[in-house]
């Protein structure tokens, strides 16, 4: 829920126990989280600002882009908001791991955009339909919303592989 990976082990109290003891079995409290989100990073760090609000994004209330931006050939994030800086901190969320992982998705994203552009040209409707669930369902989907994102910007099909790509990303995100 947190940093994209798809290396869910742990259940993570968004809320700690330790903060917040009468959502210890709520649900929507229960996220699924990596092991070094979870134990390594984020422990019982429950950082709040004077008012006593979470400075941290909750992924099942807030949206994440409205905090983070990606540098995609860095596979960096950035905060754009007091919350998206904490929780680049708290969760470690551009440890090297996962910056390079980022940076890998990214170009299995431009590559994959690409093969489906061909099979779709060529009439394999099926392949393409299977390429575009695996780059939907593949580690890091956070690196393909964060493309739709951008692919209105100028200049945004020199990033993102070309103008067929860009094309093809905003028509995938107005059927979305």
């Amino acid at each position: 829920m947190y940093c994209g990976d798809s290396r869910g082990t742990d259940i993570d109290h968004f809320e700690p126990v330790t903060f917040a003891p009468l959502r210890t079995f709520e649900w929507p409290n229960h996220l699924l989280a990596c092991s070094s989100c979870n134990s390594n990073a984020k422990r019982d760090s429950f950082p709040c600002n004077v008012n006593g609000s979470p400075l941290l994004i909750d992924p099942t209330r807030d949206e994440p882009s409205e905090h983070l931006a990606l540098a995609f050939s860095e596979g960096e994030y950035a905060g754009t908001t007091s919350k998206g800086w904490k929780t680049i901190e708290v969760f470690q969320l551009n440890r090297m791991d996962l910056k390079v992982g980022r940076t890998l998705a990214f170009a299995r994203c431009k590559s994959m955009l690409r093969d489906y552009l061909r099979l779709e040209a060529t009439g394999q409707i099926r392949e393409a339909a299977d390429t575009r669930l695996a780059l939907e369902g593949q580690p890091f989907a956070d690196v393909l919303h964060a493309m739709y994102r951008v692919a209105h910007l100028p200049g945004a099909a020199a990033v993102l592989g070309g103008a067929n790509v860009l094309k093809l990303l905003i028509r995938w995100q107005e059927d979305r």
